[in-house]
């Protein structure tokens, strides 16, 4: 699959945690690093998503908010 987005982190789901309709998934990165997202629990279900596999975190610039303390 190619893909234009360039940031992109390989890890393993560290915590699943599903509700009615959405999910958060948080990605352990490595290196004491995480990536959270939040998805509809239906893509949990369809990829098959739990804690443990290896999965791909993918972030496009607009969808990331940068803030300065």
């Amino acid at each position: 699959m190619k893909l234009s987005a360039r940031n992109r982190f390989a890890g393993t789901p560290s915590e699943v945690k599903t509700g009615a309709v959405m999910a958060q998934v948080t990605i352990d990165i490595g290196g004491d690093n995480h990536v959270a997202s939040a998805i509809f629990v239906d893509s949990v279900k369809d990829l098959g998503i739990k804690k443990g596999d290896k999965v791909t975190a993918i972030v496009e610039s607009t969808d990331v908010i940068v803030l300065k303390d």
